[in-house]
């Protein structure tokens, strides 16, 4: 399996200097240092400078409103909404924007899963700026990711919506390496091949999800789940967490049958011949795989 912690972007990135990790968090009690890192959010894109230098907060404005999001090497990272500025600085002539996948393909962990959270965050307070309730204005709750509303108090803290993915195998029909399912869906990047993956039901298990997500898609039963990690995924929306499991079929000899909705096919493929075109290097879903693959060769 690729450890995300430890492989090196590609090009030499700014960004790639050693890492102690991030730690998320909202606290307000200091105002931003103009060392500390900032991560200006335009839509749904990161703004960087073009030469891949770590932007500091005094490469913006002194009036930009900025939002904690933690410490990354006990650094303070912050981030601001551009969408809400009339312009953007003068200062962004030469800057670059871009997504959370290009982002992440770029720089290691943990500076991804920073600028996932940037992006979630921001998202977030984008989108709930009102009460549901009493449609009163919410305001921050100090040292929280949350808001309450003034006039009927209303908590709203930020929720996580979870997923799960799972890399299926079976015993090769011709007793050579394992078979593991992969799928390719009817929406997004339709070209790759990937795992069988869902979001979790109100009152399920990341478990029960598993085993519901995969008889919907494949029509598949499966057994010897083992939970194998997670990761925040900022590109499926703001606070998403994938939760990535190993499981075997309970048939070794059923074929996928897809829905026809969520996927176009469903496919065997053997360890040691698997497609090309599987999912990005910085994913739980090619990391689940690798490491698939890594236990079959023992």
């Amino acid at each position: 399996m690729t450890d995300p912690t430890t492989a090196a972007p590609p090009g030499g990135s700014a960004f790639a200097a050693a890492a102690d990790g991030f730690l998320p968090g909202a606290d307000r009690s200091r105002p931003p240092a103009a060392g500390d890192l900032a991560l200006p959010v335009t839509g749904a894109k990161l703004l960087g400078s073009a030469d891949g230098r770590p932007l500091r907060v005094a490469d913006l404005p002194a009036d930009t409103d900025w939002v904690p999001l933690g410490t990354l090497d006990g650094i303070p990272a912050w981030a601001t909404d551009l969408a809400t500025a009339d312009a953007l600085p003068d200062r962004a002539l030469g800057w670059a924007s871009l997504g959370w996948a290009s982002l992440a393909a770029e720089v290691p962990e943990p500076y991804a899963t920073l600028a996932g959270r940037a992006l979630a965050v921001i998202t977030w307070r984008r989108t709930h700026r009102w009460c549901g309730a009493c449609r009163g204005e919410l305001t921050d709750l100090p040292g929280e990711t949350a808001r309450r509303c003034a006039d009927c108090g209303l908590y709203v803290p930020m929720q996580l919506s979870a997923a799960v993915l799972v890399a299926i195998t079976r015993p090769s029909p011709t007793g050579r390496a394992d078979e593991l399912l992969l799928v390719r869906h009817a929406t997004g990047p339709t070209g790759l091949w990937a795992l069988v993956a869902g979001f979790v039901e109100a009152g399920e298990t990341l478990e029960a999800a598993v085993h519901r997500e995969v008889g919907e898609e494949v029509g598949l039963a499966v057994d010897r789940l083992v939970y194998f990690g997670s990761q925040p995924w900022a590109i499926s929306g703001p606070g998403v967490l994938l939760a990535g499991f190993t499981a075997r079929a309970a048939d070794p000899h059923a074929e996928p049958v897809v829905d026809g909705e969520e996927l176009t096919q469903a496919q065997w493929f053997g360890l040691d011949a698997l497609p090309a075109e599987l999912p990005p290097a910085y994913s739980i879903s090619r990391w689940l795989i690798d490491a698939t693959v890594t236990a079959g060769r023992r």
